[in-house]
This record gives C-alpha cells, sequence and structure tokens, in this order.
C-alpha cells in the first residue's frame, strides 16, 4: 500500500478538527471560563455514546461510522456534578491571572514575568502575598532592591485569591473563538445591563 494513500486515509477531516465542544458541569456553568473547558469533537462523541453527557447543542456537520451518524455536539452538560476545587493551585498562570495579566508596578501589558516584591535576596519568600506579575522592565528596574529603594509602588497588594474569585476573573479573558451557540451558557449567570 502506497505510503500517501494511507496517510489520506487515516487522516481527519481538517473541518472536523474545528469543531470543539464547551463542557458544563451538571448545574450549567462552564467546568472553567480561562482556559475555557473545550473537548475535542472526538472526546464529545465519546462521552455522549458512554452516555457521560448530554447534547444540548449541536454544529451543523455530522460524523459517520457504517452503522451511526451523530451530529458533533457544540455544548454538553455532565450527567455527574463535579465538585469544583477550593485550593486554587500557585502556578505562574494562575498568578498572571489574579494580576488580570498586567505588570502590578506600571500596569504593561504583554512581556510578563513575575517578581518578587521582597527580594528573595533579603529573604523574601515565594508565596502568592510576596509574588506579583511584572514585566521585564519593571523587573529589571527593580532588581534586588526594595520597593522603597526602587521608588516603586504596587497597583494592589498581593494576596491569595479564591477559588470563586479565579473562575470570575477568568471570565474576563474570553478566548479568540466564541461559537454561537456557547453564549447562552457563558454568562447566564451575569448581571444584565439595564
Amino acid at each position: 500500500m502506497d505510503g500517501d494513500f494511507r496517510t489520506e486515509f487515516v487522516r481527519e477531516p481538517a473541518a472536523l478538527r474545528q469543531h470543539p465542544a464547551l463542557v458544563l458541569n451538571a448545574d450549567y456553568r462552564p467546568l472553567s471560563y480561562y482556559p475555557l473547558s473545550l473537548w475535542p469533537w472526538q472526546e464529545a462523541v465519546k462521552a455522549a455514546f458512554l452516555q457521560r453527557v448530554d447534547i444540548v447543542a449541536e454544529y451543523d456537520a455530522w460524523v459517520r461510522s457504517p452503522s451511526t451518524e451523530i451530529r458533533i455536539p457544540s455544548v454538553v452538560v455532565l450527567k455527574d456534578y463535579v465538585k469544583p476545587q477550593k485550593r486554587v493551585a500557585f502556578t505562574r498562570f494562575n498568578l498572571f491571572l489574579r494580576d488580570e495579566f498586567c505588570c502590578q508596578y506600571c500596569g504593561a501589558k504583554g512581556d510578563l514575568t513575575f517578581d518578587h516584591v521582597v527580594p528573595r535576596a533579603s529573604g523574601g519568600i515565594t508565596s502568592w502575598e510576596n509574588v506579583v506579575a511584572a514585566c521585564s522592565p519593571c523587573n529589571l528596574h527593580k532588581g534586588s532592591k526594595s520597593l522603597r529603594r526602587a521608588g516603586m509602588s504596587l497597583r494592589k497588594p498581593p494576596r491569595a485569591p479564591g477559588a470563586e474569585e479565579l473562575r470570575n476573573m477568568g471570565r474576563k479573558f474570553p478566548p479568540n473563538h466564541l461559537h454561537e451557540s456557547w453564549m447562552d451558557y457563558l454568562y447566564w449567570d451575569a448581571e444584565l445591563e439595564a
């Protein structure tokens, strides 16, 4: 068998790669907002086949096998409720999310790193209360100096965020693509504008 034929035969159609499913908890809220809880279409179809989810919205695209055809799910709801985590992991991503992806010294966005408010050289520890998002220029300017010596101040004091607070913060940063069938499920609990 020719190698090219085999590659073409098993390659999935490009259109099907672009159909992620929004995954909602049993209470119809996304498992996470940032990153948005999405499954590839294959996982959504598998979960539906195994009766682990209910399909509440579908794309106008089909997947076919010799014996079955199914519309690709765009929104699925878990049948069993998954209890959200109460503890927030101290990760670079969660730190940037807490600080809304902006430098806590000047407010710049992009080119972020993190900075110890009380420098490690002065006994500062790596914790929620001592680490902030900082742009490279501010981080270099501050170096291993105290805020006072560097002539800098924080936009807000660093603290450990709660899990719900971080989930709500994630809602401010929607992904680049939001399918129209997801809208009723992403912001249903948001306050409406008058």
